[in-house]
């Protein structure tokens, strides 16, 4: 069965090889945002003779491509996700690493009015909350 982001990258004119995939069937499937070392774990059960520097080649070209994000959430470790269909905002646990996406309407209100009150158009934005359950401190 062909995955999502198989399918969007075949779409955007991608060569599939069967390592790729592979790690674009891993990444469709994840319900949380692994770094290279976790999809390299989760593509090696599928096939053991995948290595760490394809699973990079890899997410570096789907990147290029449009078909996942990057995120940099300050520990140490790029994480990947698909790129979404609906926008999505980031609060990231300090401590366990957890991402949770959230929208909320205010907040993206608050941001147009922010820029209409700094002269500008708001046109994308990244917003990623850092901080720590409640229940830890």
């Amino acid at each position: 069965m062909t995955s999502p982001l198989e399918k969007l990258c075949e779409e955007r004119g991608m060569r599939m090889t069967g390592q790729r995939r592979i790690i674009a069937q891993v990444l469709s499937e994840a319900d949380d945002h692994p770094d290279a070392e976790v999809l390299y774990r989760r593509a090696s059960r599928l096939d053991a003779n995948i290595s760490l520097a394809t699973i990079y080649r890899t997410v570096r070209l789907f990147e290029e491509v449009g078909v996942i994000e990057k995120h940099d959430f300050g520990m140490g470790r790029s994480r990947f996700e698909t790129v979404p269909e609906d926008h999505h905002d980031h609060l990231i646990d300090v401590k366990s690493g957890e991402v949770i996406e959230f929208v909320d309407d205010e907040i993206e209100k608050l941001q147009i009015k922010i820029a209409k009150k700094l002269g500008y158009k708001l046109v994308d934005h990244r917003l990623e909350l850092y901080g720590v359950k409640l229940t830890d401190t």
